[in-house]
């Protein structure tokens, strides 16, 4: 069965962007041994324009193969005219909004998405990974198999948070963790046994 990873920035008091959503505050903490790791490990991850600006743009798919996004994480890169993010993946954009695709290359659902998670975990491929947001994460946590947390080294003090959800802790284990000169850190989590 195909595992659900929610690959995310965040700050070390647990924001992804700040209250506008904006999230360029984070680009000043990519290190210079940050990035080519990012790179290397999770090509997958990154946006078409950055992967052919960091030479990997025809780099095979070796983690993920879907990212999912909902409309606020999808909408900085529209805005700009960068309808088709992650054209080397399969991009599925929920929302309840947008109501067609700007691009064919992107599918848009109202789908629920934990019905459409668990049919994607019975197709073949590789990974499917859950780029953003808060909403969307915190209506998928239940099917989250692994966090991994790219946590830089920055308190926003308000902004929004990893998760948007109602009080239910789940619990992860650690299963790794990789810490840069910069003082950026990587922590991959797994779902523990409910």
């Amino acid at each position: 069965m195909r595992k659900l990873t929610y690959f995310v920035g965040a700050t070390i008091d647990g924001y992804i962007a700040a209250p506008d959503g904006d999230f360029d505050f984070f680009t000043p903490h990519v290190t210079e041994d940050h990035l080519p790791f990012l790179a290397a490990e999770f090509a997958d991850t990154l946006a078409t324009p950055g992967r052919a600006a960091l030479g990997v743009g025809d780099a095979p798919r070796t983690r993920f193969d879907t990212v999912l996004m909902g409309r606020g994480t999808y909408e900085p890169g529209l805005a700009v005219g960068l309808t088709s993010p992650y054209a080397h993946l399969r991009q599925i954009v929920f929302s309840r909004s947008l109501t067609t695709s700007p691009d064919p290359a992107v599918e848009v659902t109202d789908e629920d998405p934990l019905t459409a998670v668990r049919k994607l975990k019975q197709e073949d491929g590789l990974g499917i990974w859950l780029c953003g947001g808060a909403d969307l994460a915190g209506q998928l946590l239940p099917e989250i198999d692994e966090l991994i947390v790219k946590q830089y080294p920055i308190v926003a003090g308000a902004g929004i948070p990893l998760f948007r959800a109602d009080f239910a802790p789940r619990a992860f284990r650690l299963a790794e963790s990789r810490v840069f000169e910069g003082g950026n850190v990587v922590l991959a989590y797994a779902k523990t046994s409910d």
